[in-house]
């Protein structure tokens, strides 16, 4: 999301009026300048604890609410497109994921409303409540909590769902990788069982930034190539009786991913942004070998506080710490390293990605794109597409 100003006002005013343009994607450059402007104090492993948090509670608001993977995936990137836009010091994460979620919900036509998501997120945040409940289904009975707190809790689920809807520009597409994983597999004639991964691969994608750097179809061929990349590496090549004999092994579908070919032209995609990706997942990964309650798998997580509070310190809480297992990947921490070191031996120069609009990102995001969010001074014109681009739709 950028800013134009198209009519002045005097210099210690904010313009009278601005165009605001969406941006579907972002390059690297740009999303690690904004992720460490927003950053603040925090180090980078604390931010990267911070979103794991956020995206656990939201795979637990989603299975406990029983929301299609579509909208949980979504949520999960509207928040971290969120914070490339305001500090993270300035907000409770779980508000803000509550509030991803109640966008996505509307964005998908899964709607529920603010009372709703409140009580769930209070029975997964404070479990005490929860068991205090006599609800079936394990929600908090909002009528026996302090009115004051409830009512400030859905206040601020609106006010940072407004700010949320002007970083998007009040563009709700949404455009999800999953269709195109099962489409791709079969084009690649991948084995089910490597399909099932890849599609697993895609969903914990999610947990990154990778989804606001690179559109859906991208994102499916690289949970493939990272799904045959796990599927081979320092395995013995399947035999002819366990592979259908239509079917390629994952083998084959690594070192046809691994180097250039007609498959970059023939999918959209090159081979430079398929090593970031699995560079980034398998990251992902050794974290969870390395920390068995960081487990990627969508899970339900509990507070370790036995207090409610309403003030900023509840974004201390940290849930992933006390989630329910899943079943880890067979994989462990130094088998993932070798393989990145095996990748690191032969992978491609990064590809040069231009911002949209103009070759320097801190220009571009200097500050002042923000200055209007949820103020009612002035008329701003929100666009759906980048600066420059034909027939651009707006508001």
């Amino acid at each position: 999301m950028t800013t134009t100003n198209t009519t002045s006002a005097s210099p210690a005013q904010h313009p009278s009026s601005c165009s605001k343009f969406h941006h579907p994607y972002f390059t690297p450059a740009e999303v690690e300048y904004l992720t460490e402007k927003q950053r603040g104090k925090l180090s980078i492993n604390q931010e990267d604890k911070v979103r794991q948090n956020a995206c656990g509670f939201l795979e637990a608001m989603g299975l406990r609410i029983g929301f299609p993977r579509r909208t949980i995936s979504t949520a999960e990137i509207l928040y971290h497109r969120f914070h490339l836009f305001f500090p993270r010091k300035d907000f409770n994460w779980a508000d803000v994921a509550l509030a991803a979620l109640f966008v996505s919900t509307k964005m998908h036509d899964t709607l529920k409303k603010p009372r709703e998501l409140l009580s769930v997120s209070y029975a997964i945040r404070f479990p005490e409540l929860a068991a205090k409940s006599k609800h079936p289904g394990g929600e908090v009975d909002l009528d026996a909590m302090d009115q004051q707190v409830v009512e400030h809790d859905r206040q601020r689920l609106h006010a940072i769902e407004r700010l949320m809807l002007e970083t998007i520009c009040f563009n709700f597409t949404s455009r999800l990788p999953f269709p195109y994983v099962i489409k791709m597999a079969r084009s690649l004639r991948a084995t089910k069982k490597l399909t099932k991964l890849a599609w697993r691969i895609a969903i914990d994608s999610y947990r990154t930034l990778l989804p606001v750097q690179y559109p859906p179809h991208t994102i499916a061929l690289g949970g493939i190539y990272v799904a045959a990349l796990l599927s081979s590496f320092e395995l013995p090549v399947p035999s002819n009786e366990e592979v259908a004999e239509n079917l390629q092994t994952p083998h084959q579908i690594s070192e046809l991913l691994g180097k250039r070919g007609d498959w970059e032209k023939k999918y959209h995609s090159q081979i430079e942004d398929l090593e970031d990706i699995a560079h980034t997942m398998l990251d992902l990964l050794i974290q969870v070998a390395q920390n068995p309650s960081a487990n990627t798998s969508p899970s339900t997580p509990s507070s370790p506080s036995p207090h409610l509070s309403t003030s900023s310190s509840s974004s201390h809480l940290h849930l992933s710490r006390t989630i329910h297992q899943l079943p880890l990947p067979p994989y462990k921490a130094d088998q993932l390293i070798r393989l990145k070191i095996v990748m690191r031996e032969t992978e491609h120069p990064h590809r040069p990605r231009q911002p949209l609009g103009t070759a320097d990102p801190s220009a571009l995001y200097s500050g002042d794109d923000v200055a209007l969010l949820g103020r009612n001074e002035g008329t701003v014109r929100f666009l759906f597409g980048p600066p420059g681009s034909a027939a651009v739709p707006s508001i």
